[in-house]
Order: structure tokens, then sequence, then C-alpha cells
């Protein structure tokens, strides 16, 4: 049997069937484009400005972790130097990690561990009711971490120092429980002894804390104007 032809020749069989090919790739032009489009939603400009954020942040919290260390082991090499009995830059050390680093953990131990370290290297023997004092201190700073300005700084800066004061006094006439020795009787009126007997050096933890707090506060201060990267948001 003959296949009737078109006008043209043709017949109408080849005319149908080659459409089908066409028909089948259809489907695949349309994966094709979605799975263009998927691409180019997940790398879209804000998922790129996304990650450049995160690096700058990274980046920003290294610099600034890198230079508050930098400060507390220049504080802390003080210690070597001479100097008049209890004006050292421990306390500063303490308001001043409590209130500028990131995490409080790594406040307190940066602080501990810059206590410990210069305590070893100078030969002291490290005293617990002086790290537990320094502890409030820290306490003392993480107050500042929102707002710091001249006259909140200088009133943390006192309050450290009369919190060092009484707690270390403090321990030092309880260990007259410990150790039967102690100059202090275990009396109202030995702790109110040992309290007085403290006070002469009083004035020099007021002066060194004082010290101290400005060079490294001020310092800091002074570093972050001059270089912006320091800055918090």
């Amino acid at each position: 049997m003959r296949r009737k032809k078109n006008a043209t020749g043709r017949d109408w069989h080849s005319l149908i069937y080659p459409a089908a090919p066409l028909i089948v790739r259809r489907p695949a032009r349309i994966l094709l484009v979605k799975d263009t489009l998927i691409k180019t939603v997940r790398h879209t400009p804000a998922s790129d400005a996304s990650m450049t954020d995160h690096a700058s942040r990274s980046r920003f919290l290294t610099l600034r972790f890198g230079a508050l260390c930098a400060f507390v082991l220049a504080a802390a090499l003080m210690r070597f130097l001479p100097h008049p009995p209890n004006v050292a830059p421990i306390g500063a050390i303490a308001l001043f990690g409590g209130a500028l680093f990131a995490r409080k953990g790594v406040a307190v131990a940066m602080v501990f561990t810059a206590m410990l370290l210069s305590d070893i290297l100078l030969g002291f023997q490290p005293v617990p009711i002086v790290y537990f004092a320094f502890a409030g201190v820290v306490g003392i700073g993480f107050l500042l971490r929102k707002k710091r300005n001249p006259w909140r700084i200088a009133g943390a800066s006192v309050t450290g120092s009369v919190l060092f004061f009484i707690v270390t006094n403090f321990g030092v006439w309880a260990g007259g429980m410990l150790f039967p020795q102690s100059m202090y009787p275990q009396t109202f009126e030995g702790l109110i002894a040992c309290y007085v007997a403290a006070i002469p050096y009083f004035h020099n933890t007021l002066l060194g804390d004082a010290l101290f707090t400005a060079v490294l506060f001020g310092g800091f201060a002074f570093a972050e104007k001059k270089l912006p990267a320091l800055r918090t948001a």
C-alpha cells in the first residue's frame, strides 16, 4: 500500500513522527532551566555578602583579641620592675580583662594565667584568697562591658581596691583558724586589728590600681582611635 503524500512530496507519516523527539527533549530543557535557577539562587550576591561579613568578623575578633592579650601581657611584665609594696598592675588587669574580653570565661582565664605565671616567675606562692579577690574584681569589670566612661572606670577601680582590701585581709585574719601562730586572735577585735594594720598599705593599692587602670583603659582607647579595626560594632 502506497503512503499518501502531501503537496510538498513528503508523506504524512514522516511529518508526524519527527515531532516526537521534540516532545521528549522538552522535559530535559525544563530540568536544565530548573537546575540553572537553583544554582543562581544558591549563589546570590546576598550569600556572598554574608560570607564576606563572617570573614571580616573573624578577622576583627582575632585582631582585637590579640591586642587585648598584648596589653595584658605588657601590664603583667610591669610586676618585674621595682615598685613600692601593693603598687601592682594585677587589679587593673582584672578590671580591664573583665570589661573588654568578649567572653567572660576567657577574661577570667587570661587574668588568672597572667597572675599565675608572674607569681611563679617571681617566686611567689599563689594564695587562693588573693585569686578569689581578683576574681571579684573581674566581676566588677563585667559591669563595664556595655558602657564605659572615665567616671565609671574610676569608680570601678576604687571599688575593686576596696574589695581586694576587704577580702584579702579577712583571709589573713581567718588564716589564724588554720595557723595558730597568727598574730590576730580569732575574735571581732582581732579582725578589726587586722584591718587597721593594713590601712597604711591601702593607699598604695588605690594608687597602683588607679595608675594601671588609667594606662590600660586609656591606652586601649587610644589604640581603638588610631586603629578603627579594633573597635566594636
